[in-house]
């Protein structure tokens, strides 16, 4: 599976997908077909502080 680094972090962090890609101004379904290629390390690291940010909101 593609950006199973970013999959798992967003599960362990009590993310959804959807809150990702509302952050990210995109419908989820656009922000899933995004991750069936790999993304390249400047998209997985703005996508990583996202989830970081979402994480640290639902505390």
């Amino acid at each position: 599976m593609k950006n199973l680094d970013i999959r798992t972090e967003a599960k362990n962090a009590g993310v959804k997908l959807w809150q990702i890609a509302d952050e990210l101004g995109m419908t989820d379904g656009s922000f899933s077909r995004k991750l069936r290629k790999e993304l390249n390390p400047e998209e997985k690291a703005k996508i990583k502080s996202i989830i970081a940010k979402l994480k640290g909101a639902s505390k």
